[in-house]
């Protein structure tokens, strides 16, 4: 599965829409739909969207893929709350 193909799939587990992310990530929604329909987008944007959705990019040696991906679908933790806002404490301010 692609990139744009799991970020689409982790919206639509999240139950949200692609402008709710948007606007959790401070995007428009145009921006966050390009993302989901295959563009090319920085680095930074991916992990951007990636925090909207309360997931984080990783690479992970190829070696070691298989080995993770296993981990990964045995052992699925409970997810932190939707509601918990991804920009809380980025600059170290209090709460």
């Amino acid at each position: 599965m692609s990139l744009h193909q799991e970020l689409k799939r982790r919206r639509r587990d999240l139950g949200f829409s692609q402008a709710q992310v948007a606007e959790r990530v401070g995007m428009t929604r145009q921006q966050y739909q390009r993302l989901e329909s295959g563009g090319n987008p920085r680095l930074d944007t991916l992990e951007l969207a990636a925090d909207g959705l309360n997931t984080r990019l990783m690479l992970i040696p190829v070696e070691k893929w298989y080995r993770v991906k296993a981990l990964l679908e045995e052992g699925q933790e409970a997810p932190l709350p939707l509601d918990e806002d991804p920009w809380q404490g980025l600059l170290g301010e209090e709460d």
